[in-house]
This record gives C-alpha cells, sequence and structure tokens, in this order.
C-alpha cells in the first residue's frame, strides 16, 4: 500500500505541476517554435520528462525553473534537428530585390558540357562553404538570407536579440565570401 500511496501522491504532484505550469510553458515554446504542432510535440515531451523523473525517483524541487530549463533543451534540439535546407530550393534576393531561385543565378544545366560543370562546381563549393560555417552563423545566413526571414522574426523565433543575429550573420558572410573568393575569381577570370 506504501507504494500505491507514493504513486498516488507522486500523480498529483505530476498533475498539480503540469496545472499551474502548461500555459506559461506554451506560450514560452510558442514565442521561440512557428508551428503549433511542434510547439505541442515540444510540450509533450517536457512533461514527459517530468514524469520520468518522478517515476524514477527523482523528485523535481522547483519544478517551475526545472521545467524551462528542460523546455528551452528542447526548443534547442528541435532546431539541431531541422530539416537541412535543399539548395535546389534556396532564393537569394536579386538586385531589384526580388527573390530568385538558385536554380535562377546558376549556369543553366541545358547550357553544355562547361555550364553543367561550372554549375556542378559551383554547387560544390557553396554547399561545402556552408557546411563549414558553425551551425549557429549558418542558420542565421539561411533563415535571412536563403529564407527571407527578418531579423526581428529570427529573434522572435530564437529568443536571441536581433545584434546577436545580424553579428552571427555577418561573421557567417565574411567567412563565406573568403571561403569563395577563390572560386569567384576563377569563373570570373574565364
Amino acid at each position: 500500500m506504501e507504494a500505491l500511496l507514493s504513486t498516488v501522491e507522486q500523480d498529483g504532484r505530476i498533475f498539480e505541476t503540469l496545472q499551474s505550469e502548461q500555459r506559461r510553458l506554451r506560450n514560452f515554446i510558442r514565442k521561440r517554435v512557428p508551428d503549433e504542432s511542434d510547439v505541442e510535440d515540444i510540450l509533450q515531451d517536457v512533461f514527459f520528462q517530468l514524469v520520468e523523473a518522478y517515476r524514477l525517483m527523482k523528485p523535481v524541487e522547483q519544478a517551475g525553473a526545472w521545467l524551462f530549463r528542460v523546455t528551452r533543451n528542447r526548443i534547442a534540439d528541435f532546431f539541431r534537428k531541422k530539416k537541412a535546407v535543399s539548395l535546389d530550393d534556396l532564393q537569394v534576393a536579386g538586385d531589384d530585390g526580388q527573390m530568385l531561385r538558385l536554380e535562377e543565378i546558376l549556369p543553366s544545366p541545358e547550357g553544355g558540357p562547361e555550364a553543367l560543370y561550372a554549375r556542378k562546381v559551383l554547387l560544390e563549393e557553396l554547399d561545402a562553404a556552408l557546411d563549414e560555417l558553425p551551425s549557429a552563423q549558418r542558420e542565421v545566413f539561411l533563415a535571412h538570407e536563403l529564407e527571407g526571414q527578418s531579423f526581428k522574426e529570427l529573434a522572435e523565433e530564437t529568443g536571441l536579440s536581433v545584434n546577436t543575429l545580424l553579428a552571427r550573420k555577418r561573421y557567417a558572410v565574411l567567412q563565406l565570401r573568403r571561403q569563395l573568393q577563390t572560386i569567384y575569381e576563377e569563373f570570373v577570370n574565364t
């Protein structure tokens, strides 16, 4: 009976914590994750961890603080797991501000063997250069430059300041320029 009482007490504490923290956690996640189904998935993961902690006899002393720490970790995991952007789907802003697909600015595959080779080399170099960026810089660069998100949107989504995001993009651009300078010069001089 003692073990049953313990489980009943655990269930009561879990229920009380869920009731008191659910709305705040959902709002916290919504500010950082745009898709409502992803918000619910993250929230469920957090609550599952709470239940698991109690079931493993690791009662949580300060449940609110613990839940927010777990939630921040789940949000970070969510963005790390986000599917990589395909280069074929990327868009860049043209000189007139109009969004162009990467496909439209690369040499055409129908342009003959030289154009096909140039296209292949450029895509490989761009992909390699993007892969070499630190993940934080790469995510900001792709989101702003290629997906067209504003820094304000990114700040709301990630919880980072606009200045931090601007700095990350600046460092990404500088590194990409250094890495792609040689290939650019080769294509300009041929």
